[in-house]
């Protein structure tokens, strides 16, 4: 039954990546001859901490991604530190950033291309060689921060699409 659900979760993903059609994206995120495995949505914040930079002044430096990865509105998977990217098949990966190019306001976090470093468990993930950010929506936090140690999360949305060589 597992295989039969994991099957059926990467059709659903491979006829379903038109929804997330984006315009011709900046050369520094553009993944030319890769071809879409999975596009997902994700809902969730970016998480920052107050810290001192080196200049001795507090601000808010980015800590991590909390999010969860939809299709069709249904829950398919989470999005947290590392980068990691887990689907519910247990198939996973870990990205390290190659490329960014600005959201389209100030207060959108940067689209980005993403190498996958790491991979884990077997399923819809497991041939994916690049990830990236488009669609980007919030996620950046503005203001002074004036605890150090203090926590505080920007909501935002992004579309995530998963990508194979060849």
């Amino acid at each position: 039954m597992r295989t039969f659900k994991s099957l059926a979760f990467a059709v659903f993903a491979l006829t379903s990546t038109s929804a997330f059609a984006a315009d011709a994206l900046p050369d520094a995120i553009a993944a030319p001859g890769e071809t879409v495995v999975l596009s997902v949505h994700a809902e969730g914040a970016q998480v920052y901490e107050c810290k001192a930079g080196a200049d001795g002044k507090l601000a808010w430096a980015f800590r991590e991604p909390v999010a969860t990865l939809l299709a069709e509105g249904k829950t398919v998977g989470r999005h947290y530190a590392g980068p990691n990217w887990e689907l519910s098949d247990s198939s996973a990966v870990v990205g390290k950033a190659v490329g960014n190019a600005p959201g389209a306001t100030a207060n959108d976090i940067a689209g980005l291309k993403l190498e996958v470093a790491a991979r884990r468990g077997s399923g819809v993930l497991t041939p994916v060689t690049t990830v990236q950010r488009i669609n980007t929506a919030g996620g950046k936090l503005e203001g002074p921060c004036e605890k150090a140690g203090a926590f505080k999360s920007a909501p935002y949305s992004a579309d995530y699409v998963f990508l194979r060589k060849g």
